[in-house]
């Protein structure tokens, strides 16, 4: 299946053009010819582009979100608690600041790329991106019988309306964003013979990706690439396929994926550098996806610390990304109650460590207290109040070295006096969006950050550029 997502977005395209657009553009790589090379020929030119997180302070390169718009937002929204919300959800409210989240990474130098627009993008011009989004839509779109209806209480004429080659017509037919709301909503059309007018009848149920939003679950981006995740709630469980799709479409290389008995969700993981990589399981992520991660080396890390939530395993704090995060290359901040050996809602870290014969992974230590584990590594850790944490204060996104964006301003004051923070903190207001459980770490999957490694060879080749021009005589 071939890359399909980069060339140019039509003037015509149905979906409202914006930054995105270019940053798609320039993301994706040269598509050799396929069987569908009426849309891949007219790709334009671009390096190949990796996926890669190797620390979280390291330079944000691009970053995949989800908008909050559309019938799946508002399908979720009509029942908050069920939709596994915080709070009722004002949509536009929430568009707003979602808008403003994109434009301050845009500002700050970020590729921001938006699932919708990747769905979107070529299908105006190119077959083979229709069919690929049609295609997609085949597996959102359900047609069966009602129940306790049988299918020969249809008439023989009226039984080809529950078909495949039904469906791919109508579909077919379908606009770009009728599409992508198919795709989106999960519909199920449930058919009975009605006696008269058409002969049939349909009710309709919905599996809406209401939490589409927040596209830091569905993967994790280690050293060595995407790893798609597996997620708890079986209802976002159809997030991982929309997810992989856009991997796909950008020519972005998925590793592999988490099986059963493995649940993996992205707010529990956190790159550290080369050498270390965190996972916090709990309440969402598990063992099992752990040792998935290491027994298929997905890693790319010389280490694996499993952060345990042993004690609480609280929605308020169903990942390791609410009550942690990494400020800097050794500063972080951490949840102050659950700090100590004696808190009674203590993380505890089991280490995993390669063997340097066999390069398998073993367990090296166990039941270190976490903030004891986080200062032997080097840490400076700011402890962050109860009160802070559920607003949302440790869930901040790092743009590296240290520009922080922040849902909450006192988090971000104390932040800004400690003496080990050497960074900025911008905050914004996105209380529309944290009512939906989940702040800007949550809404944001950083696919490629630039490697230090790749970084210093950059500066390195600059200086001797210049070195040699100086030199070369006029």
């Amino acid at each position: 299946m071939e890359h399909l997502a980069i060339s140019q977005l039509s003037s015509r395209s149905e979906m409202t053009p914006s930054r995105s657009v270019q940053d798609v553009r320039e993301v994706a790589p040269p598509v050799p010819t396929s069987k569908r090379g009426s849309a891949v020929n007219l790709l334009s030119g671009g390096g190949i582009v990796s996926a890669v997180q190797e620390h979280e302070n390291e330079t944000a390169e691009i970053v995949i979100v989800c908008e909050p718009q559309g019938t799946s937002l508002m399908m979720g929204g009509l029942h908050p608690r069920a939709s596994l919300y915080e709070r009722p959800v004002n949509l536009d409210a929430a568009k707003s600041a979602h808008a403003e989240f994109r434009q301050v990474m845009r500002d700050a130098g970020v590729k921001v790329l938006t699932v919708r627009e990747i769905l979107s993008y070529g299908v105006m011009n190119h077959m083979g991106a229709r069919v690929e989004l049609e295609e997609m839509a085949m597996t959102a779109l359900t047609y069966s019988l009602d129940e306790g209806v049988e299918l020969s209480e249809l008439r023989e004429q009226d039984q080809q309306y529950l078909s495949d080659e039904y469906k791919r017509d109508v579909l077919q037919h379908m606009s770009i964003l009728q599409l992508i709301d198919s795709i989106m909503i999960n519909p199920t059309v449930h058919i009975s013979p009605s006696y008269r007018d058409t002969g049939l009848s349909a009710s309709y149920t919905f599996q809406p990706l209401s939490n589409l939003v927040y596209t830091r679950d569905q993967q994790i981006t280690t050293c060595k690439g995407i790893v798609m995740g597996r997620l708890r709630s079986s209802q976002r469980q159809l997030e991982v396929e929309v997810m992989k799709f856009c991997f796909r479409k950008l020519g972005l290389p998925v590793l592999g994926e988490i099986d059963e008995p493995g649940f993996l969700e992205g707010g529990d993981y956190f790159a550290a550098g080369e050498d270390l990589a965190l996972v916090g399981v709990g309440l969402r992520s598990n063992i099992e996806a752990c040792d998935q991660l290491m027994n298929r080396d997905w890693l790319g890390t010389d280490r694996l610390a499993v952060v345990r939530d042993d004690f609480e395993q609280h929605q308020d704090r169903m990942h390791l990304d609410c009550v942690f995060s990494i400020l800097g290359d050794k500063c972080c901040i951490m949840l102050e109650e659950m700090l100590g050996a004696e808190s009674k809602t203590r993380r505890l870290v089991d280490e995993y460590s390669r063997h340097p014969a066999t390069g398998k992974y073993e367990l090296s230590r166990e039941k270190v207290e976490f903030s004891q584990y986080m200062r032997e590594e080097g840490y400076h850790i700011i402890p962050i109040k109860p009160e802070h944490q559920l607003l949302y204060g440790c869930n901040v996104l790092n743009l590296g070295n240290s520009r922080i964006i922040s849902v909450n301003a006192d988090t971000a004051r104390q932040i800004v006096r400690d003496p080990h923070f050497h960074g900025d903190v911008q905050v914004i207001d996105y209380s529309p969006i944290t009512s939906m459980y989940g702040a800007v770490h949550c809404s944001s999957q950083v696919v490629r950050r630039m490697p230090s490694s790749l970084k210093d060879k950059l500066v390195q080749d600059a200086i001797k550029r210049k070195k040699f021009s100086s030199q070369s005589p006029e």
